[in-house]
């Protein structure tokens, strides 16, 4: 690590994050942010742009004045009032930043300022030297460095470092550029500006192209020494680089970029799930490094290969970045090695022959679930390894009819052996109770409901349902269990299987033999 350059973490989610439609933040959320980011071990929070307005000016005044562990910044634009502004608002850090900037390229010059080059030097050397005036560390941007002209941006840059600029940052602010473009500009800057090392060069890119990342780290590579970025990549229409994943590429391939960051990746998820919290903008499920499907595997050859050697599908690990462990997602495409992985960890230590009965059955649920989940799991293993045998009865067809406000009608068949038997009912109360009375009627058996209960075995709205049915047959309880995706399936499947138990011990009894043992599953 000793000999490995460190790069700035300069994180803007609090300000050009926040200008996200519907990102914006309350003071109490922006105060979590910040925390949350010193614990995170960023180098510098920009905290706002104070003259905005009062809630901005706040804002920064607020956590300029609660919090210490990173330099502190306020943006600016190259106006006095700004810069005053900005001042008021972070005076009382300990580490105080004012960031300023003017625009740069020819289309902003023509267009929105309507100024002369010699006068863009002019302003940002100006607004250079009133922010440094207080004493404050002082970085300039030439907002959209990008489409700058490099002669110009060459010019400007050396004025402002002249002017007490202590970082310069280049600004790809509509995420125009390419990384051999940024590059470029970077290396240009570095070899042609004489008091370059003077300052930081930093680097500012959005995501437009979706090259926010690469187009930072291919400034890293041409010497910018801070990446400014935000949590999520949040920001103004696609975004900005986002921390996770700039910090992570260096970090993960630092044998390439032979540099590192002061961050603490261990905090990298459970960050970007405040951000995510707070501002409603949730990660997509394969953002890199912190979506929900960045460390999960549910290729059957890939799963194979994690569960011989981790570093065969993942070049990082999910502890690294704040998540427990790697998840093996279920699916149709996982393979049998996942399977009794799985059912290992659910404390089921299954045979080969009982893997391929469960893997077969797993194959067809999977086929109608997106995910199957750990609960889903027990429900197959339960109920193809433990459940019915050629004695008991089970489940061969039902047929719901259902009306709203009218009667629920259900026929059910059910066979144990060569023997197969039917019952119908209907009941206003609900489809249970109807198959509940059909179940009666089918096995001729007297029984009482005595409770049930059902509950999901897993997340989502295709979730497995998990059934427990007791009954009292003459005297007696028995409890019976189901598992389906469908919940009407469930009951019936526990309610038979209740049934099951209260008649083989009725023929234990009968018999004499084995009472004690029988009672023992009940």
């Amino acid at each position: 690590m000793s000999d490995k350059r460190i790069i700035k973490i300069f994180d803007t989610t609090l300000r050009d994050g926040e200008q996200s439609p519907g990102a914006s933040m309350n003071l109490e959320e922006k105060l979590k942010v910040a925390q949350a980011l010193i614990d995170l071990g960023v180098d510098i929070i920009e905290a706002g742009f104070p003259i905005a307005s009062p809630g901005d000016f706040e804002a920064v005044r607020s956590i300029a004045s609660t919090f210490s562990g990173a330099t502190i910044c306020g943006l600016a634009r190259c106006a006095e009032a700004d810069i005053d502004r900005a001042w008021e608002a972070l005076q009382d850090n300990p580490d105080p930043r004012i960031h300023v900037f003017l625009a740069t390229s020819a289309i902003h010059r023509q267009f929105k300022l309507k100024m002369t080059p010699d006068e863009i030097v002019d302003r940002s050397v100006a607004g250079v030297r009133r922010a440094a005036s207080y004493g404050a560390d002082v970085e300039f941007s030439p907002e959209d460095a990008a489409r700058t002209e490099i002669d110009f941006l060459c010019r400007v840059v050396e004025a402002v470092i002249d002017a007490g600029a202590t970082t310069v940052n280049i600004p790809d602010t509509v995420g125009y550029a390419t990384p051999a473009h940024m590059g470029g500009v970077i290396h240009s800057l570095m070899n042609r500006v004489p008091n370059i090392d003077k300052a930081v060069i930093s680097i500012h890119c959005h995501n437009d192209l979706g090259l926010a990342v690469a187009n930072s780290l291919a400034a890293v590579q041409a010497g910018a020494g801070q990446i400014e970025c935000t949590i999520n990549g949040i920001g103004e229409r696609a975004g900005n680089c986002a921390l996770e994943e700039v910090v992570m590429a260096m970090r993960t391939r630092g044998d390439f970029y032979s540099c590192d960051t002061r961050i603490n990746s261990r905090k990298l998820v459970p960050t970007s799930q405040l951000i995510s919290s707070i501002t409603g903008m949730h990660v997509q499920r394969n953002k890199a490094i912190v979506g929900k499907n960045a460390f999960a595997h549910e290729a059957g050859i890939h799963q194979d290969g994690m569960l011989k050697e981790r570093t065969t599908y993942e070049i990082m690990r999910p502890e690294d970045v704040g998540l427990e462990k790697t998840d093996l997602v279920l699916g149709k495409h996982s393979g049998r090695a996942a399977l009794a992985d799985r059912a290992l960890t659910l404390g089921y230590h299954l045979n080969h022959d009982q893997i391929k009965i469960v893997f077969e059955q797993f194959k067809k649920l999977a086929d109608e679930k997106k995910e199957v989940y750990d609960g889903d799991i027990v429900a197959l293993i339960e109920r193809e390894l433990f459940g019915t045998t050629n004695q008991e009865w089970s489940l061969v067809d039902y047929q719901l009819i259902s009306e709203c406000g009218g009667p629920q009608k259900i026929d059910i068949a059910l066979r144990r052996g060569e023997e197969e038997v039917k019952g119908s009912a209907e009941s206003r109360k609900g489809p249970v109770e109807a198959a509940f009375n059909a179940i009666r009627e089918a096995l001729s058996l007297e029984m009482e409901c005595v409770e049930f209960d059902a509950k999901s075995m897993s997340g989502g709205e295709d979730a497995s349902v998990d059934m427990t049915f007791q009954i009292n047959h003459k005297g007696e309880i028995y409890r019976g269990r189901g598992i389906s995706l469908n919940m009407v399936e469930a009951a019936i499947i526990a309610i038979v299987n209740a049934a099951n138990r209260a008649i083989l011990h009725e023929r234990v009894v009968t018999s004499g033999t084995g009472a004690a043992q029988t009672r023992s599953t009940i």
